[in-house]
């Protein structure tokens, strides 16, 4: 249970791109009777989402993100000294998309540049990542991209994961300054969990073959997928973050020595409306100050929490915040962070067309 402390870094500006192509869950019935949407859709909570095209990948979010950010910010590019990239739909097995997008943004050959492959909770992990590098003098700001098409990884004839996934990209100027005090962080891991959302096939495991490219019925209730299509069991899912998650959350605000009182927002992973409302009712929050995107977007993996942000809370970040961030899922991997923002700037949603 690694508890860690961080001193003067913290989130400068914000930006978000989704693709422009709206998907509405309650006329997704290609393969399902309309009762059984309706029924799935008021569940989850779920009624738009955001699917890329053919051409258009989780790099390409992060970079209308990006440069987007670099405009209405003024950002100096080249006091850019690390480009994170957090996904796991990335452009290629390799090389890494973080590389590419240093040359397709024009920063400096003198730049470090890496991928982290995480799901839900890689935003968290990412800036994790970028506040401790801050603590070296030498790295004076951090650019990290986190892009999601989690829209082109899962079978829409399999009811269990065909409402729920969308895409989106982000793209945080995180920096050392005084005005962000301390922040603090809780990662954890448990690969014992490894089935409980996983894609099998694609990878070095389980290599790509003509036969598990082939869709074929699941279970009892006459699902479809392929091997590498993503399958989740939702109800371990569920059992998963009621076992972790909320002690996880009041240990770290123990650590803090803050109260729920001085949190300003918690921003959960937009994994369902039943997971968030559990997790608000089980923490006793003021649903007021917990924001949420999964009317409008659904689940955008690791970006769902700087989407939220973006799009929830863009005229309500004046001034200093305290926000708590909780991302679970996928691993099993979760994280939760206490961090402060001063005057954040947030730019308008970028939409992305094909």
């Amino acid at each position: 249970m690694p508890l860690l402390e961080y001193n003067n870094a913290g989130i400068s500006a914000m930006a978000a791109a989704v693709p422009a192509k709206t998907v509405k869950n309650l006329e997704y019935t290609s393969f399902f009777p309309a009762a059984d949407v309706k029924k799935i859709v008021e569940k989850l909570g779920i009624f738009e989402r955001r699917f890329a095209g053919v051409k258009i990948c989780s790099s390409d979010l992060c970079y209308a993100a990006a440069k987007a950010l670099f405009k209405d910010f003024q950002v100096n590019t080249n006091e850019i000294d690390v480009l994170l990239f957090v996904s796991q739909t990335p452009d290629y097995r390799m090389p890494a998309t973080s590389v590419i997008l240093q040359h397709r943004l024009g920063l400096k050959k003198s730049l470090i540049a890496f991928d982290i492959n995480l799901g839900c909770s890689g935003f968290v992990y990412g800036l994790q990542v970028a506040y401790s590098m801050l603590s070296n003098p030498a790295i004076r700001k951090i650019l990290l991209l986190n892009g999601e098409t989690r829209s082109k990884v899962y079978s829409p004839k399999d009811r269990k994961t065909a409402f729920i996934f969308g895409d989106a990209g982000a793209a945080v100027l995180v920096q050392r300054d005084q005005k962000f005090g301390k922040s603090y962080f809780s990662l954890h891991s448990d690969g014992s969990g490894e089935s409980v959302i996983k894609i099998d096939g694609g990878g070095y495991r389980n290599p790509s073959t003509a036969e598990g490219l082939k869709g074929r019925v699941v279970d009892q209730y006459g699902n479809i997928r392929h091997s590498e299509q993503g399958y989740m069991d939702g109800e371990s899912v569920f059992n998963f973050v009621i076992r972790e998650v909320p002690d996880d959350i009041k240990r770290l605000l123990q650590f803090s020595g803050l109260n729920k009182k001085e949190i300003d927002y918690f921003v959960f992973h937009q994994a369902s409306k039943l997971m968030n409302d559990f997790l608000v009712k089980k923490l006793n929050l003021n649903q007021e100050n917990v924001p949420t995107t999964l009317e409008n977007f659904g689940n955008t993996s690791s970006v769902s929490l700087p989407l939220t942000i973006i799009h929830s809370l863009s005229d309500r970040m004046q001034n200093q915040k305290n926000l708590l961030l909780s991302a679970f899922g996928v691993g099993l991997s979760w994280a939760s962070a206490i961090i402060k923002t001063d005057n954040c700037h947030i730019n308008s949603l970028v939409e992305v067309e094909e």
